[in-house]
Formats: C-alpha cells, structure tokens, sequence
C-alpha cells in the first residue's frame, strides 16, 4: 500500500512537471531576411520548394528545427522549413485588423495615421498595453491587441 501511493506521486510529480514544460515553452518568431525566401518540403537544399516568399521582414513564427533549418508557420497557417540563413530576429509583426498609430501610448493622445489590417510592422519597444512601431513612414504606438508576432531578445 504504501509503495504504491509512492508511485502514483511520482507519476503526479513527473505529469506536472511535463505539462509545466510544454506550458512555458516560448513561442519563437522570427522575420524574413530577403525580399526572396524558398519554402521547402522538408530541411534540405535537395527537397523541392513548395513555395516562395516575396515579403521582406514578414514575421513568421517557428515550429520546429533541426541543425540550420527551422520549420515555420506563418499567419495562413502556411508551413514549411526555410534554411536559418534567410531568417532574423527582426521584431515585426501583423496588424490583424485596422489600427490606429498614436503620438504617445494612450488612446488620448494626438492619432497620426490609420494602420491597415495586414500590415507589416517594426517594433521597437512595448510596454503593457502598447508597443512602439515603425512603418516605412511612420513612428508611434499602437496598441498590442490583435497582432500577429512577438518580440525576440535573441535568434537561436
């Protein structure tokens, strides 16, 4: 009797344990590096490319590596494994719908411009409901609801 309760907190022990490590794995996003980037099959230069990226800087965010190649997904849930030469750890994100850019991080500040859904934006700094962007234009801040991304400290 006693072995077994024994056994059952170890094995309580070690579930927690590995549902505390899949919860605080982090997700890694990165960008494109070129304005030209191959998707492929698999993590090889001799696998086909199933597509191609025409969008410098686009965050993609990555599901998998091994040794030089990352296996990434992108906002269309679009997946495939691209080379780590072609990949930085550029802050960018989408904006998932219309946003509006303000001077300072508050909704009482002066608007400057309206970001569309879609776009592809830089970010320099966020803190707590705001982040700081940059678009080819512009600077200020949006809010950090409904984007698509995620700030990186280094590229792995």
């Amino acid at each position: 009797m006693l072995v077994q309760i024994n056994l059952k907190q170890i094995i309580l022990i070690l579930l927690v344990l590995l549902i505390s490590s899949i919860a605080s794995a982090e997700e890694i996003f990165l960008s494109l590096k070129k304005n030209k980037v191959n998707v492929r099959y698999g993590p090889s230069f001799d696998s086909p490319i199933k597509f191609v990226y025409k969008k410098i800087n686009l965050p993609i965010k990555q599901i998998d590596k091994k040794e030089n190649w990352r296996r990434i997904t992108d906002l269309k849930n679009n997946s495939g494994w691209i080379h780590s030469s072609q990949l930085k750890a550029i802050n960018s994100i989408i904006s998932l719908n219309d946003k509006i850019l303000f001077n300072k991080p508050t909704i009482f500040s002066k608007p400057i411009v309206n970001i569309k859904k879609g776009r592809v934006l830089f970010v320099q700094k966020c803190n707590n409901n705001w982040c700081k962007i940059k678009t080819d234009k512009f600077k200020g801040w949006i809010k950090n609801t409904n984007i698509w991304g995620k700030i990186n400290k280094s590229f792995e």
